[in-house]
């Protein structure tokens, strides 16, 4: 990063230049700004782990129904499987003994908001209380101290990214998406999934995706006789100083280097 200190007469000529170019400007000192040859950074949520192990996550959204959650968990428990569920707050306020029965077999719980909402369109102030909101019930109704984010829709900015990093929340995504809301057969299902399979893979399904439970099995037998290990999303992760890279891969960072957003 190149630095370069200016007197005032020329300040705001500069900047208005390095706004239009993208770049950015820190602080007034002495008489002088501060600038910064550094393009704004875009951050990135987690699509995938850079990994060679042939470790995946299964995740189930929850924010309508919970008609095909018991069998969901039945097969699961038959595997001796965990995966992580990410939930609304409305759907928890429906179904607080569904996600009692979800606690209770060992999945990990992720937020997925209060409302479901298009956060981009939300303040940073909205979308701390969506997260606040879901987070104290989780917590209130399992014990669980959930620190994975799914935003509603996919969507996401700087914004949301770093509201969610200050509460303590890694912003996940997935890079294998079902498609199971459009209520494909389980055998799309299963065929569009294992054919997209790949080692750190983050798997997007719905508790209550019309023919998800029915593809459930047969997805995990393919992954099983393929040689992959299914595990919850936070036993996916890099533990410690990571960064994204452009394609959304989680990548660790040695302990000598400092957390870098995707470039």
């Amino acid at each position: 990063m190149r630095i370069l200190l200016l007197n005032r007469v020329y300040v705001v000529l500069v900047v208005g230049l390095l706004s239009l170019l993208g770049l950015s400007w820190l602080a007034s000192v002495d008489g002088g700004t501060i600038l910064t040859w550094a393009a704004s950074e875009r951050l990135l949520p987690i699509y995938s782990v850079d990994t060679t192990e042939k470790k995946v996550a299964l995740s189930f959204d929850a924010a309508w129904g919970a008609q095909y959650t018991p069998l969901l968990l039945e097969t699961l428990e038959k595997h001796d499987i965990k995966t992580t569920f990410f939930l609304v707050g409305f759907w928890i306020e429906e179904y607080p003994d569904v996600l009692r029965a979800i606690a209770a077999k060992g999945h990990e719980i992720g937020n997925h908001t209060a409302n479901h909402p298009h956060l981009n369109d939300c303040s940073a102030e909205q979308i701390r209380q969506e997260l606040l909101t879901v987070h104290e019930q989780i917590k209130e109704i399992t014990g669980q101290e959930a620190r994975l984010f799914r935003p509603p829709f996919g969507e996401y900015s700087n914004k949301v990214i770093e509201v969610a990093a200050a509460l303590g929340y890694h912003t996940i995504q997935w890079s294998v998406d079902s498609l199971d809301w459009r209520d494909l057969s389980a055998e799309e299902i299963r065929r569009r999934v294992v054919s997209r399979i790949h080692p750190g893979a983050i798997v997007l399904f719905h508790n209550n995706g019309l023919h998800t439970a029915a593809a459930l099995e047969p997805i995990i037998n393919d992954l099983t006789a393929m040689g992959y290990q299914i595990v919850p999303i936070s036993e996916l992760l890099w533990p410690g100083e990571y960064r994204v890279d452009h394609q959304g891969r989680q990548i660790p960072v040695g302990p000598q280097h400092k957390f870098l957003p995707s470039r």
